[in-house]
């Protein structure tokens, strides 16, 4: 008998795919696949893209208890997170979210996910242009790959410690970056978010199988 379970999405306008304005992000190709494997008899994956540009962990935490509570699926429950990467930035000297609380939030967000499913997925943070690294851009914010590095390794750590999934787009992006990232150096551009939904593929294959 067909299964149909829920894939909800969390994180910031990576995760929603902005300024993709031919496939609309990696979780909405992913969303496309799943629902024509679907019609090809596969198991039903209903795909939420649940990402919030601009968002940190502690805007998850607000709002994630309601949102998994109105999208739960008796049949199974796949919860990704992508955070860190407005975590890290650093505004008027500060942290927007320092890497200690980064990572009590994250482990808050694990044990809230918990009580829906245990098929949970942590996503790293992408590299970033070397035009924009330590650079203070329009938005008054500053990244850079020393503070991404220091925050992948906290959700690695995590993962590591709860027996979670790790999706590494990090490692998939570092050589080409420049030519996967958008104009603003922190988005990916049309092909970066093709070759995130190619290294995610196979992790949503198994729940159509």
């Amino acid at each position: 008998m067909k299964k149909m379970r829920y894939g909800l999405f969390f994180g910031d306008s990576i995760t929603y795919g902005e300024y993709d304005g031919v496939f609309g992000g990696w979780v909405d190709i992913l969303k496309r696949y799943a629902l024509q494997k679907y019609n090809e008899g596969s198991n039903e994956l209903i795909i939420y893209n649940l990402g919030i540009g601009g968002e940190t962990t502690e805007g998850l935490l607000k709002r994630m208890p309601h949102e998994m509570e109105a999208r739960n699926s008796p049949e199974g429950n796949i919860i990704f997170m992508g955070y860190g990467a407005n975590d890290l930035a650093v505004k008027e000297g500060s942290y927007l979210v320092n890497p200690s609380q980064f990572k009590a939030n994250i482990l808050t967000a694990v044990e809230l996910a918990q009580q829906y499913t245990q098929d949970i997925y942590l996503v790293s943070i992408l590299p970033i242009s070397k035009t924009i690294d330590g650079v203070v851009v329009a938005s008054g914010k500053l990244r850079s790959t020393e503070e991404i590095l220091k925050y992948n390794q906290a959700i690695k750590e995590i993962c590591a410690e709860k027996s979670l999934h790790y999706i590494d787009f990090y490692s998939g992006f570092v050589d080409d970056k420049e030519i996967l990232l958008s104009k603003d150096g922190v988005h990916p551009n049309e092909k970066g978010y093709g070759m995130m939904a190619e290294i995610a593929l196979p992790v949503i294959e198994k729940y159509l199988e």
